[in-house]
């Protein structure tokens, strides 16, 4: 892969971040309001009507004192880095999640370029990359994992064996179908066994959508992979008191195994035999 292809992937991919920093901190708030809007109506409320809030209004803002952002100040990275993470209003000190999801959006299609080319099927790979940094972040930030994310990734997944790898359609429906039965029959289990809930149901449906993109026969290595991170994400926060006892979603674990799968799944999978056999 020639280097300028590589830079131009780099770029792309840093504004592609900065849009996924878009959609981890407003789709969280759009879905709270849906679901308030629809309580009112089922219990007969008067409607509200709060100010235009989507993807694309209004405009980028400071968090805490509301001073809009100017636009070289939102170039992606560069903006933060020449603001040493602050606000240039207030100087409160704005997230370091910002440049970090902006940097693996970049290295994200630097991977996906530099292993797939330039192609209808490395789009279709990167938006799953993408999607899954998304879903990691909110999970993170929220625990949830919206089905405005996890059922277009499912879908996806579907349409992209059918377009590109038809001979995997079949097991792409049954790793789907298996990966939302494993979680939920693991989640029915602990919680029959302890009382408490384990995970939630997007959980299952992040799972399921990593069934089709990977086929059922890749589920175990997910599960492996994904309890293999939690665990030592686990044991560092054990080794810090301040976050002892915190509660851990397992979405970001499930997208690390995701990640793996989509970008190194062959071999992977050859190394996981090995060692099994």
């Amino acid at each position: 892969m020639a280097i300028p292809v590589l830079l131009l992937a780099a770029l792309l991919g840093l504004c592609l971040g900065s849009f996924l920093n878009v959609v981890i901190a407003r789709l969280p708030v759009m879905l709270m309001r849906g679901w308030r809007a629809e309580a009112r109506a089922a219990l007969e409320l008067p409607e509200e009507t709060p100010p235009r809030f989507n993807l694309a209004t209004p405009g980028s803002v400071c968090p805490a004192c509301e001073a809009p952002i100017r636009w070289h100040d939102n170039i992606p990275l560069a903006g933060w880095l020449k603001r040493r993470g602050r606000c240039a209003a207030c100087e409160a000190r704005i997230s370091v999640q910002y440049p970090l999801v902006e940097l693996a959006g970049g290295v994200l299609t630097v991977a996906v370029a530099a292993l797939f080319g330039v192609s209808w099927q490395a789009g279709f790979i990167l938006a799953a990359c993408l999607l899954l940094l998304a879903m990691a972040v909110i999970d993170l930030r929220t625990q949830l994992l919206p089905d405005a994310l996890t059922l277009p990734l499912l879908w996806a997944g579907l349409l992209y064996q059918l377009a590109f790898q038809p001979a995997m359609l079949a097991p792409a429906v049954i790793g789907a179908m298996a990966g939302y039965l494993a979680l939920w029959s693991f989640y029915w289990l602990f919680k029959l066994a302890t009382g408490k809930e384990g995970m939630g149901y997007g959980d299952f449906k992040l799972l399921a959508a990593l069934g089709a993109w990977l086929g059922w026969s890749f589920l175990p290595l997910i599960l492996v992979l994904s309890a293999g991170f939690g665990a030592l994400v686990g044991l560092a926060l054990q080794a810090s008191p301040k976050r002892r006892g915190m509660p851990m979603p397992f979405g970001p674990f499930l997208a690390m195994a995701g990640w793996a799968g989509l970008l190194a799944g062959n071999e992977l999978m050859a190394t996981y035999l090995r060692l099994v056999i």
